[in-house]
């Protein structure tokens, strides 16, 4: 298992801070986020920020990510379409396979229908978009209330039917927990389809009311971690498994001394049950 750190775990970092942090904790990937690239290309080549990544040996494992994909107006979507096409191609240049996309809120009166129909519909014409740079799109599911996809079941029934190689999904165990996600959905899944691993841990507090800054790092709180990572290797599963923490008061520490911490919380739990790079 390749193990990541994605750029929101030390949000208040420069991309060039969380690639040198990432490095030095030991990570083998980091996942960009997109808004620090945006930040950082305003004044830098996206060659110089290849650079970057291979001075170090870090993987660029992902972008995060394109939000609020779905049920969109025709402007919007044009620009949701146009700002897929330009990570990709900065992806292809850095040499990352894959960006994070996620379903919106849902609106007032759809149907489940509705919504499965509609984020089929949009992920195959990302896809398309896509596919010429070789760049895999990877659904993430929100457990929060609002969301329109809130379960891994949902997510995986959404992937399945759009039957694209290239479109996968996101299992961050923060939205698998309050979003209410059973842990035998696991079992259907296929491995080969899972493109990115979230871990993480969250507070003890009634599901309804949890939120991204109540997130924790892993160990630290409720989430079964064990009993999914136990299920996602009985499925074969082994590819990337990143910690993405969107923690406040995180975001106040020295980014080398997080990505350090984060890594190593991580291998407490992970490392009971996968061999990791």
């Amino acid at each position: 298992m390749l193990l990541a750190i994605n750029g929101a775990t030390t949000m208040k970092a420069t991309l060039p801070e969380d690639i040198e942090a990432a490095s030095a904790a030991g990570f083998k990937g980091l996942e960009i986020w997109a808004a620090k690239m945006d930040a950082y290309l305003e004044t830098n080549s996206v060659q110089a920020l290849k650079g970057l990544f291979e001075k170090v040996g870090l993987l660029p494992a992902s972008i995060n990510s394109i939000e609020f994909i779905t049920f969109r107006s025709v402007e919007e979507y044009e620009e949701i379409k146009a700002r897929c096409q330009a990570l990709c191609e900065l992806a292809r240049v850095l040499g990352c396979d894959k960006i994070v996309v996620v379903p919106s809120p849902t609106p007032a009166g759809v149907s489940w229908d509705e919504i499965k129909d509609e984020s089929v519909r949009v992920l195959r014409e990302l896809s398309d978009v896509a596919v010429p740079y070789g760049v895999k799109l990877a659904f993430e599911f929100l457990g929060f209330g609002w969301c329109s996809v809130r379960t891994l079941g949902q997510c995986w029934e959404i992937v399945r039917e759009t039957n694209l190689p290239n479109i996968g999904l996101v299992v961050d165990t923060c939205h698998f927990y309050a979003g209410g996600s059973e842990l035998n959905t696991i079992e259907a899944l296929d491995p080969l389809k899972i493109h990115i691993f979230h871990i993480n841990d969250v507070e003890e507090r009634p599901l309804d009311t949890i939120e991204d800054a109540h997130r924790l790092l892993p160990g630290e709180g409720v989430i079964p971690l064990g009993d999914i990572l136990a299920r996602l290797r009985g499925i074969g599963f082994d590819g990337l498994c990143s910690i993405e923490l969107f923690r406040p008061e995180y975001w106040e520490r020295d980014p080398a001394e997080l990505a350090a911490a984060a890594r190593a919380a991580t291998l407490n739990i992970v490392g009971n049950h996968f061999e990791i790079e």
